[in-house]
This record gives C-alpha cells, structure tokens and sequence, in this order.
C-alpha cells in the first residue's frame, strides 16, 4: 500500500521536474524571440531600402494592398440581407 508520505514526495518530485521544464522552455523560447526579432529587425531595414529607393513603387504597392484589404473588408462586413422593394 502507497503511503501518504510516499505521494507527497512523489509529487514534489514532480513539481520540481515541471518547474525544470518550464524553465527550460522559458529560455528556447526567449532565444527564439531574439532570432525573431534580428530577422524582423533586418527585413524591415530592407524595405526601408527599398522605400528610400522605389517611393513611388512603394507607394503603389501599398494603395493596391489597402484596396485589397478595403474590398475584403466591404465583403465581409456588408448587409447580407437583401430588402423587397415593394
């Protein structure tokens, strides 16, 4: 028969290895928000690169995706339902 202090030390054991492990998953996950963030740091100098270089392409590109987004929104917001004209 299991005793009540063999399962209070059995679940401290296993408190102490889950709390290991959420450590260690706490680091890879901060290394991995630094890789995160050096590459959005280095993509977004190269579109001000391009920016400085093609405002007016940049300028175009954009129009054409806020229209894009425009129009999907439209579509996905607007009444659906159809009146009877009388």
């Amino acid at each position: 028969m299991v005793s009540q202090k063999n399962v209070v030390e059995e679940m401290k054991e296993m408190k102490t290895r889950v709390i290991g492990k959420l450590e260690e998953s706490r680091k890879q996950a901060e290394k991995e928000m630094a890789k995160v963030r050096q590459y959005v740091g280095s993509s977004i100098k190269q579109i001000e690169g391009y920016v400085k270089k093609n405002p007016e392409k940049a300028a175009m590109i954009s129009a054409g995706i806020g229209a894009a987004f425009g129009a999907a929104l439209a579509l996905l917001t607007g009444n659906t339902k159809k009146t009877k004209k009388k």
